[in-house]
């Protein structure tokens, strides 16, 4: 792995989303965004993430990814789960990248995903996500997210939303060098 550089920090307090509409170029092959404290107002919501290529609009770039999560309950119950209802198979719906958080003050999620070559007009675009999140039914989990946005356009803009509700917590866009 290359030398992270901070390009930007987004904050969210109460928003809807955290679009990033700038920074994303072709001067690193790889950009990388760490989530820290996210936090939905909505119990059981979900963290996800939609692109836009340079000059679209609606963040509406067709996904085909997988899903799965190993997770352990406070009881003791423990699993790994592949989660194809997270899945997209050439779909353009916002793409999960948790399954529920829950919204009480000690819920959240953390964790980063990897874009790589969005500036790229040749092939598609590859990402992969971890993000650790403290679930709305009491159990840790770990989901692990990777895909392709099947575009060969340039992607210049990245959306982050819940898949209800609003939200709270910071967004750092890093390249990679």
């Amino acid at each position: 792995m290359g030398i992270p550089t901070l390009i930007s920090t987004s904050t969210a307090s109460d928003s809807s989303s955290i679009d990033i509409t700038s920074g994303i170029d072709s001067t690193y092959d790889e950009y990388m965004f760490v989530f820290t404290d996210i936090n939905p107002a909505t119990d059981e919501a979900q963290f996800g993430v939609q692109f836009n290529v340079d000059g679209a609009s609606g963040y509406n770039e067709t996904i085909t990814s997988t899903v799965f999560k190993s997770y352990h309950y406070e009881s003791d119950a423990a699993a790994l789960v592949y989660e194809d209802d997270h899945d997209q198979a050439q779909g353009t719906a916002l793409q999960m990248l948790t399954t529920s958080i829950g919204n009480g003050s000690d819920e959240s999620c953390a964790g980063i995903l990897h874009l790589f070559s969005p500036a790229n007009t040749t092939y598609v675009k590859h990402f992969y996500s971890r993000i650790l999140q403290h679930a709305s039914g009491d159990y840790a989990g770990d989901v692990f997210t990777s895909g392709y946005v099947n575009v060969t356009a340039a992607i210049d803009e990245i959306s982050f939303k819940m898949s209800s509700g609003n939200f709270d917590g910071v967004i750092q866009m890093y390249g990679i060098s």
